[in-house]
């Protein structure tokens, strides 16, 4: 018996929405932004955990392929807790980790998505220490790569102060924009996710507001701040 095809993103993606017009809105700032050249390769993350950045990340890329005919690459950078592919409901393995760890070929690991235009590069298999991985030469040799094929890359990549993959994958792409969950994270923490990104070597082109219809004061403790980032092999 085949295999019953899940739910995707792409399936509640809804382009007449306010939030598809704000997505909108965001594509076309980046396109404005001129400082240090074309932003072809841009990273995405975030303070801390669950603020939104691989949804923010996803919306990004349809509406990239749906309302600017962008040909649009999505890639799963967030090696330790990869999100990406459930939410395109497509196979995590034969992704980045096959590509560095055992020679395959990025074109070949590259998987369509029922979007146009849109395709999406997985993490791949499960690795024990994801930052070894992020530092190898053939992180910037699958990213040269794919901007010949693609207008514009979108990068899902990890949380800012739990961990320090965003801030070695930074110096490969060409911006970043920092994910914000409105009336959760504390403005000290945002303060410190800014100052980790190096405001002075101008990749930070913008910050993304989630959430922004509940942002009713929220504390909690360090234990939110995800200190405790372990990779899982889901």
């Amino acid at each position: 018996m085949a295999k019953k095809k899940g739910l995707s993103i792409a399936d509640i993606y809804d382009a007449e929405s306010s939030e598809s017009t704000e997505f909108r809105r965001i594509l076309h700032n980046l396109g404005k932004s001129t400082r240090g050249g074309q932003k072809q390769a841009v990273l995405i993350t975030s303070a801390t955990l669950s603020e939104g950045k691989s949804l923010i990340a996803s919306f990004l890329a349809m509406t990239s392929a749906m309302h600017r005919y962008n040909k649009t690459l999505l890639i799963d950078f967030d090696l330790r807790r990869p999100t990406l592919h459930k939410l395109f409901d497509v196979k995590r393995q034969q992704g980045l980790a096959e590509i560095i760890l055992d020679g395959l070929a990025p074109r070949n690991a590259v998987k369509a998505t029922s979007v146009d235009k849109l395709d999406i590069l997985t993490a791949g298999k499960f690795v024990v220490n994801p930052s070894d991985l992020l530092k190898s030469a053939e992180v910037h040799r699958i990213t040269e790569e794919m901007k010949f094929y693609y207008d514009l890359i979108l990068i899902d990549s990890a949380p800012l102060i739990p961990v320090m993959d965003s801030l070695i994958l930074a110096e490969e792409f060409d911006a970043v924009l920092l994910v914000v969950k409105a009336g959760v994270t504390q403005r000290s923490v945002v303060a410190r996710a800014r100052e980790l990104l190096n405001p002075q070597n101008g990749k930070i082109v913008g910050v993304v507001m989630n959430n922004m219809k509940k942002t009713l004061p929220y504390y909690y403790n360090y234990s939110y701040y995800g200190y405790h980032y372990k990779p899982n092999d889901k």
